[in-house]
């Protein structure tokens, strides 16, 4: 049987899938056909129905509930990972810091121009819990955000994946990172991305589909430098150093199995984005099991 499946380019993706498509491991039959796209084109196929299994973020899986479920094995959650805001102006950086810890109104600071990886990210959801007046966005490709912000496109700047290893070496500064902020507000780690699969698929083959990546997910922990050609193809001209400190940031105990405690974190994010009004209510099971 041969399904569609899409992720990113992302270092992170490429290790946890590595195995799965080139059949390091016993795929039981299945075959797939590729799709790398960023994860905001991945959230609007999701929204189309367009792939059966498939990468997407946790904040537009609240708008695809309804055609799939989450595999257990697969996502990107944790402590210290989240995007961050960020700017050219170490003066406003400052301010907004200040702003935020003091549970302060943004004021005449509210129509700055914020360079943001789409509107159904995690990483807007995140933006919109701490500073719910930012509502002036520009929508940019994840790797644009940074030069947006170099040459005065933008004044502040919502980045996710690598380039919270880059932005300070390009003279950029940290205004919040927005994993830190969830984490102090709920004690739980911030889930970023998941895996899901259309929940009109067999049950057999949904569960075959989980049991199979978290065995990619296993054979890469345990075969590292495995799929580095592979990973090194789709990166952004990053070092290997880069690299792997990316997918060290976002591929953990998390990745194999959700646990108690990321099915908690998940269901947490759901609960407070339906309470503010983020996202759609829904009585759909989120999980697959």
């Amino acid at each position: 049987m041969k399904l569609t499946l899409g992720f990113s380019p992302c270092p992170n993706d490429t290790f946890i899938f590595d195995a799965l498509i080139h059949h390091k491991i016993d795929t039981k039959g299945l075959e797939f056909a590729v799709e790398y796209q960023d994860v905001e084109t991945l959230n609007l196929k999701a929204f189309q129905g367009d792939l059966d299994m498939t990468k997407l973020s946790y904040h537009a899986f609240a708008y695809a509930v309804e055609d799939y479920e989450l595999l257990d094995a697969g996502s990107a959650l944790g402590f210290g990972v989240g995007p961050m805001l960020i700017t050219k102006d170490p003066e406003l950086a400052k301010i907004l810091q200040e702003k935020l810890n003091n549970g302060e109104n943004l004021g005449e600071f509210d129509q700055l121009r914020v360079g943001y990886p789409g509107r159904y990210t995690t990483a807007n959801f995140l933006l919109g819990l701490a500073f719910p007046e930012l509502s002036n966005k520009v929508e940019l490709v994840f790797s644009e955000i940074e030069e947006a912000l170099l040459n005065n496109s933008i004044d502040l700047g919502l980045i996710i994946h690598e380039n919270r290893f880059t932005y300070a070496e390009k003279g950029l500064y940290k205004v919040v990172d927005l994993g830190e902020y969830w984490e102090k507000t709920t004690k739980f780690p911030i889930p970023l991305g998941g895996i899901v699969v259309k929940r009109s698929l067999p049950t057999e083959i949904k569960n075959t589909l989980n049991t199979i990546l978290k065995e990619s997910v296993a054979f890469a922990f345990a075969n590292p430098k495995s799929g580095l050609d592979f990973i090194r193809q789709h990166a952004q001209e990053m070092s290997e150093e880069v690299m792997y400190k990316h997918i060290e940031l976002y591929v953990n105990q998390y990745s194999i199995a959700l646990g108690a405690e990321g099915r908690n974190a998940i269901t947490k994010m759901f609960e407070k984005a339906q309470e503010l009004g983020f996202i759609p209510q829904s009585n759909k099971r989120l999980f697959l099991s």
